[in-house]
């Protein structure tokens, strides 16, 4: 992992340099993808931000994230970490939105977006980059993320690595083991119920089923357990395909502009 974690760090600098920026802000969760991609941040020597931005989170996630940030607080002198509570935000929304439209997942995605304008505030305020924490296997594969919430992001350092590979990164990172050995969740529950339970696979499962339908085989050979896991990810990619692909544009046919 050392040659990728180089390769990751030279392409933010890279990238944060040509755009005339300082650095990076980063939202940290608690879990393996945020600690990870903050880690990268931080090892490019670069301005980073790491915000710990709980709302009605799980107090476990809210003690891991502040712990990674504290320890990459510790280690590199060009980082900075703070944690802005949203939940008094979020309550003034519940209060202003409708109630009838106040179902849980749509609530769910609401506090990530409230997550992503915070980013996007400090970012905007200190000429920084908001660098994503998706991974492949979520972002490309099963749509596991909130369009225009952790979806909205300048740049994705991992987001070609699968949720095998972000562990191993982690490992070779040093990331702490309360982080390693965590079960992967979106924080956006109060129960901070597991992506595994939401989805129905683990990502070894996903990663599997996105290598068979990049490279199809014969799906008589597949077992009963396979052919489940191949569904799952099938309804997450279509149902979450819109989230992948650029935004849909009406495009008019030069035979109709000609007739105006």
């Amino acid at each position: 992992m050392k040659e990728i974690a180089l390769y990751i760090e030279k392409w933010l600098s890279d990238y944060c340099r040509e755009a005339g920026l300082k650095g990076f802000v980063v939202g940290v969760s608690g879990g393996i993808d945020s600690a990870v991609t903050s880690t990268l941040c931080a090892r490019t020597g670069l301005d980073v931000i790491l915000l710990n931005m709980p709302i009605y989170q799980a107090p476990e996630q809210i003690s891991l994230a502040s712990a990674h940030i504290d320890r990459l607080v510790e280690s590199f002198g060009n980082v900075r970490g703070e944690t802005i509570d949203l939940t008094p935000v979020f309550q003034q929304m519940e209060k202003s939105l409708p109630s009838k439209i106040q179902d849980a997942l749509t609530m769910a995605n609401t506090r990530s977006r409230l997550r992503m304008v915070t980013l996007y505030a400090q970012a905007t305020h200190h000429r920084m980059l908001v660098a994503g924490t998706g991974n492949r296997v979520e972002d490309f594969g099963v749509g596991f993320y909130t369009k225009y919430g952790d979806g909205g992001v300048d740049i994705s350092p991992i987001a070609d690595l699968m949720k095998t590979e972000v562990f191993a990164m982690g490992r070779y990172l040093g990331i702490h083991e309360d982080i390693l050995n965590a079960p992967p969740t979106d924080g956006l529950w109060e129960d901070g119920r597991t992506d595994e339970s939401q989805i129905g696979a683990t990502y070894p499962e996903l990663e599997w089923a996105m290598c068979f339908e990049e490279a199809p085989k014969d799906m008589s050979l597949l077992s009963i357990p396979q052919q489940k896991v191949l569904a799952i990810y099938r309804k997450f990619n279509r149902m979450n395909r819109h989230k992948m692909e650029p935004i849909p544009v009406c495009k008019i046919p030069d035979d109709l502009r000609l007739n105006e």
